[in-house]
Formats: C-alpha cells, structure tokens, sequence
C-alpha cells in the first residue's frame, strides 16, 4: 500500500491507481471519493444506497481518497496509509463487493481525468458526494471561470448527491434550477437517504465526541482507542508528555524504511 502511495505525484498529471483487491473499473462506476476521517455510518450508507441506483445494469461503486484534499490540508491524524488500511477493514466486512482507488490529486475534474486516461473500459462515471460538496462546487470562490470548469467536469462525469443536516431533495433542487447552475441540472441526481444518517459528522468524531462514536463501525471505534489518534498526549507522572498516535507512527515509518 505504501509503494501505491509513494508512486502517486501530487504535482503530477492527474492519476489514479486501484488498490490491491478491488476489481479493475469498468462499465458504469460511482466513485465516494473523500477523507473517510475517519470512516462512519454514514459513508456505509451512502455506499450501500448509491449501488442501488440503476435497475438497468451493475453499478460498480468505489470508496477513494488521494493526496490533496482540497480544504482538509491541515488535517493530518492518521496518515494516509492508516486511513486507507482502516477503510479496507470497514469494507471486506461491510461492502465486500465495494473497491477502492487512490489518486494524486483532489478536485474532481482532475480525479475523472485521471479515471478516463487510466480505465478505458469505463463508460458512465458518477461522483458521490453530500449536499455540502454540491454548494462548494457551484460556488464562484473555488474557480477562475466557474463556468468552463463546470463544463470540462460534467463532460467527463456526472455527480450523485446525498441530503446533508437540514437538506433536502427540494433544496438540491432549488440549487440545481437556479439560472446560473440551470445548464448543469441533468447532471446532477438525487440519492435518497434516511434522515438518521444525514448529522453523522466524521469532525465531531475527530473532536472527541464520545456520544458521536456510537456511529462509527467498530472497527473504527477500535482503531481509535488503541491508537489515540484523535485524543491529546498523556502527562506521565514526571510531568512529561507521550504522544503515543505520534510514536505509532514514527515506529510504522522505521518498519517501513527497512521493508522497502
């Protein structure tokens, strides 16, 4: 896993690679891709009804997170790697038929390049994503020409969205259908979720919510407590400070060095 990491250039051309055990993309995919920081209920849920979405044909789905995730740079607990390996856990016993792929970069015009440069038998690409990640989209703030962006991303893909907090479909709607986003509506569809779903914060999880781990698989909640990796440093009785996320990781990068 370390190797697919080291491969991936963030200031590359856009790439992608599909991380060992999951099938080859092809025919019609759904890519979730986020920081699953860390993975929830929610994330499962949204999997889980976005395979539901065509009656047609298969729709093959995909967990995928990358290199540079546009707004969460600062985030940096757990690593990549712990991030992708705890995923892979939640999937086999989840989503078993789920894969997962990792790219170099973040924004999602660049990561369905990379999708249609590196899997040639894809033929309908969706993103999957939440009501938050739409508005962020379609804002002006994120782009020099919205507009020619807007264009060269739904060329290449179309966007699934899930209700978020207070959000509804209505809402999407009103958003989608306003003049300026109006020539970008029929790309964009609507996945419905139950509402018991739609609070569920990976943040609050992060800023140590106990009541918020109640809606994290256990594998997660697991992961959690035997590494600290969310809770500040222990004071020992000499007055000193162990950060013991911090020496899990030095003693991972060590293991790492000598193994590659």
């Amino acid at each position: 896993m370390q190797r697919l990491i080291d491969r991936l250039d963030p200031a590359g051309p856009p790439a992608v690679v599909s991380l060992p055990g999951s099938p080859e993309p092809e025919g019609d995919i759904i890519i979730f891709s986020g920081s699953f920081n860390p993975p929830t209920q929610a994330h499962i849920a949204m999997l889980k009804q976005a395979r539901l979405l065509s009656s047609k044909r298969p729709l093959h789905i995909y967990a995928a997170m990358n290199k540079q995730t546009t707004d969460k740079e600062t985030v940096d607990r757990p690593i990549l790697l712990d991030r992708l390996m705890l995923l892979r856990t939640v999937l086999r016993r989840r989503l078993p038929h789920a894969g997962m792929l990792l790219f170099n970069r973040g924004l999602y015009v660049e990561q369905a390049e990379a999708v249609r440069q590196h899997f040639h038998k894809v033929r309908r690409l969706f993103f999957l994503m939440g009501f938050d990640k739409i508005v962020q989209i379609f804002d002006p703030r994120y782009y020099h020409d919205r507009d020619a962006a807007l264009r060269d991303l739904f060329r290449l893909a179309e966007l699934v969205v899930a209700p978020r907090g207070e959000a509804n479909s209505n809402d999407l709607s009103q958003l989608i259908h306003k003049p300026e986003n109006e020539p970008f509506a029929r790309y964009i569809h609507a996945l419905p979720l139950s509402s018991r779903y739609r609070d569920i914060s990976s943040t609050q999880i992060r800023q140590g919510d106990r009541e918020a781990l109640q809606h994290v698989p256990q594998e997660v909640r697991h992961f959690i407590a035997t590494t600290r990796v969310y809770a500040p440093p222990l004071r020992l009785r000499d007055g000193t400070e162990l950060d013991s996320y911090a020496q899990r990781i030095r003693l991972l990068q060590r293991e790492l060095q000598q193994r590659l």
